[in-house]
């Protein structure tokens, strides 16, 4: 069983040879490394925002019923049914849900626009480092007169050229699936914005249609 102090030097290992594979990639590294960043950065904040609505927690019999009782209404599906209930008319209230899904979608729709470029840019920043470490490479087999310093060079080089190419894809491939188990997950939010839509609509058709049959039946008893 390994002790403390083995998984400590082993730790220490990894760490020594990503400094240096991170080094031997050069300024392209940086590039990659800010891709990366912007990528799973905001890949993180849609997950949490996502997960913040909490819609997938409470189950469509609550809210239904949530719909007719106000009062028991609670947490972000309750504040979704507070922003779009109450109004007079069937036309207000899908104006309403127009103005919930700017404010709900929206953000959601950029930031996944900003995840989808910065997947495609990551093998693309790799490409670019392997080109400049083949012009490296070539560089040296053109102004070296051989000997251990050119070789020095051409290594140099070579390893810059495969290193960014590696680490561009190694960023990319996760990228983009974060990136579509995120587009999953935020279009069931909209099927689920949609349902609610719907749903509200026909009760509140029903309501008015009731209204209108009870004036029209006071009516003619009148």
């Amino acid at each position: 069983m390994l002790n403390w102090d083995s998984w400590s030097g082993a730790a220490q290992r990894l760490w020594e040879r990503a400094v240096a594979i991170w080094i031997a990639g050069d300024w392209g590294m940086v590039a990659i490394a800010v891709d990366a960043l912007v990528l799973f950065g905001i890949g993180t904040h849609i997950w949490l925002r996502l997960r913040e609505r909490k819609f997938t927690s409470v189950s469509e019999r609550v809210w239904r019923q949530w719909i007719l009782r106000p009062e028991e209404r609670r947490g972000p599906v309750g504040e979704i049914l507070d922003f779009v209930t109450g109004e007079p008319t069937i036309e207000q209230t899908a104006e309403s849900f127009a103005g919930l899904r700017t404010i709900e979608e929206a953000p959601f729709t950029r930031d996944l626009k900003v995840m989808k470029i910065c997947v495609g840019v990551a093998p693309l920043l790799g490409l670019f480092g392997t080109v400049t470490g083949m012009l490296a490479t070539f560089g040296a087999l053109a102004t070296g007169g051989g000997g251990q310093k050119t070789m020095g060079m051409i290594a140099e080089g070579i390893s810059e050229a495969l290193i960014t190419t590696e680490t561009g894809l190694v960023i990319a491939l996760p990228g983009l699936f974060f990136q579509y188990q995120l587009s999953r997950r935020f279009e069931r939010y909209k099927a689920f914005l949609s349902h609610v839509e719907t749903v509200v609509t026909q009760l509140q058709y029903r309501k008015l249609k009731g209204a209108r049959t009870s004036e029209m039946h006071y009516v003619a008893v009148s």
